[in-house]
């Protein structure tokens, strides 16, 4: 038992993770600026074009500003985390990997099967929106995709005790394809797939600046009234629902996780991740936070429970061809998201493969265009599988509760760190400082991070549990059904065939 446990807490040393990041073969293409917009492309999505609209209508009202800033704020000190160790440990795996040298191995396969569901679980709610606003532009024309075809499986129905999930006759194939045109981009190389995503992120950024300008002027204040709508029970309105809201919100700040997954191909990583995830975060709550306003105050946000608010606020206005090309910006936008949450979800896998805790074949790079090739068409599947048959309803809780774990495991690394290797050379730290308790360095950044990662978890929780005790068995039946398939293969494949347990035989 206490070799078992010496294995499962093994942790990679910081020379060896240092060794792999320069010998990944994957191309050093990226620079500050581009990874900057990686984040932004990841960043700025869904939350904007979908989630608004459902976490004001179901959950904020007017007040989802406020639940931005929340959510906004715990990612600005998870994000302070994620700089200081990118800039220690610049490698792919970003998340997994700091807890594989910190925390030991069976903690980094747990925080990498998270991964896994983070990223899975955010690429099939984005197609899922990205289906809904194409869905809503093709009826525009006069062309209408059968509901059969562009509807999931499970749908999510709000109904006055709270949201409720029931299965239908369809199955969303949209989704599916639009994973796919993800799939082949990344495929063909980091490169190419930069370039495209710096482009859709300037068409996105554009059309949600023209939606502010046109919609500034058409703003009803008394839709802003009440700004915090009364408590009608649970977490609906009051100060119960903004903390609900935010923790729907939460996920859509998952891009600076995709811009450290990115340091195997930044050409200076300890200086242009930290500036990357950073600037990304800074520049997305802002937009946020202003779209959110302009939202809310065009039309009554009861009326925002629709998978595309944005274009509905637009219409609301008589604007129909301004509604059309919001509608093609929120697909540009949706579209880079995808790109991004792929090309993060890819690396992940390409890092644990490469740890020898999955199979080789996903670790395995493209001989013509360097690219993990398996791995990416491995999580595309089956996000593309999420995505046909769940409601974004429940893949923005799952994503959500998924990215509070991760990212609490983040803050619990740097101070490990900090404790067993002090006089690390840390080109970038966490501000504010710390103090050391007995043999732990408690700092302010991480703790912060830690507390607010709870906040947001603590809603997600509760609804779970709360749904599985009054027989609402889908949500609960997914998240630890999942877990307990992740803690089976680690027990019979990962454990015995990890590299670093080979290597310390």
């Amino acid at each position: 038992m206490a070799e078992l446990a010496r294995g499962m807490f093994a942790r990679k040393s910081l020379d060896a993770v240092r060794a792999e990041a320069a010998n990944t073969g994957m191309r050093r293409a990226l620079g500050p600026i581009q990874l900057v917009l990686i984040g932004i492309g990841c960043i700025i999505g869904a939350g904007v074009y979908v989630m608004t609209g459902t976490a004001a209508a179901n959950y904020a009202g007017p007040a989802v500003v406020v639940s931005f800033g929340i959510a906004g704020l715990a990612c600005a000190f998870t994000g302070l985390c994620y700089a200081e160790l990118s800039s220690v440990l610049p490698v792919s795996g970003a998340s997994y990997t700091y807890a594989y040298a910190a925390l030991g191995e069976v903690v980094a396969w747990a925080l990498g099967w998270m991964l896994m569901l983070e990223f899975g679980l955010a690429g099939s709610a984005l197609a899922v929106g990205f289906a809904g606003y194409l869905g809503s532009l093709l009826g525009d024309f006069g062309v209408h995709i059968p509901a059969a075809l562009s509807n999931s499986l499970v749908r999510g129905e709000i109904t006055p005790t709270g949201l409720h999930f029931s299965f239908a006759p369809s199955i969303n194939l949209v989704a599916p394809a639009a994973l796919a045109v993800a799939t082949a981009v990344l495929i063909r190389g980091i490169s190419h797939s930069a370039a495209v995503n710096t482009f859709l992120v300037i068409v996105k950024i554009g059309v949600l600046l023209g939606f502010v300008l046109v919609g500034v002027g058409h703003i009803h204040t008394a839709n802003w009234t009440p700004f915090l709508p009364p408590n009608e029970g649970g977490f609906r309105y009051g100060v119960p629902g903004v903390l609900r809201a935010a923790s729907i919100l939460f996920f859509a700040y998952l891009g600076f996780e995709a811009v450290a997954t990115a340091a195997s191909e930044a050409k200076l990583p300890q200086r242009d991740i930290p500036f990357g995830i950073l600037g990304a975060l800074l520049v997305s709550t802002v937009i946020y936070a202003v779209v959110a306003l302009v939202l809310t105050g065009l039309v009554p946000f009861r009326s925002l429970n629709v998978p595309d608010p944005i274009a509905v606020a637009v219409g609301a206005i008589g604007m129909p061809v301004v509604a059309v090309i919001i509608k093609l910006g929120a697909l540009t936008g949706l579209a880079s998201v995808l790109l991004v949450n792929t090309y993060g979800q890819s690396r992940i896998l390409y890092s644990i493969a490469a740890d020898g805790l999955l199979p080789r074949a996903f670790a395995r790079i493209h001989p013509r265009f360097s690219t993990p090739a398996n791995g990416t068409v491995l999580v595309a599947a089956i996000s593309a599988v999420a995505a046909a048959v769940l409601p974004i309803s429940l893949l923005a809780d799952l994503v959500s509760l998924g990215t509070a774990m991760v990212f609490t495991t983040v803050a619990v690394c740097v101070m490990w760190l900090r404790a067993t290797q002090p006089d690390l050379p840390r080109p970038f730290s966490v501000p504010f400082g710390g103090m050391m308790v007995g043999r732990l360095w408690i700092g302010v950044v991480p703790v912060l991070a830690i507390l607010f990662c709870l906040t947001m978890m603590g809603p997600v929780l509760t609804d779970i549990i709360g749904k599985a005790i009054h027989g609402e068995w889908i949500p609960a039946t997914i998240l630890f059904g999942y877990i307990a398939i992740g803690g089976l293969i680690y027990a019979r494949y990962g454990r015995h065939h990890s590299r670093l347990r080979a290597a310390a035989a």
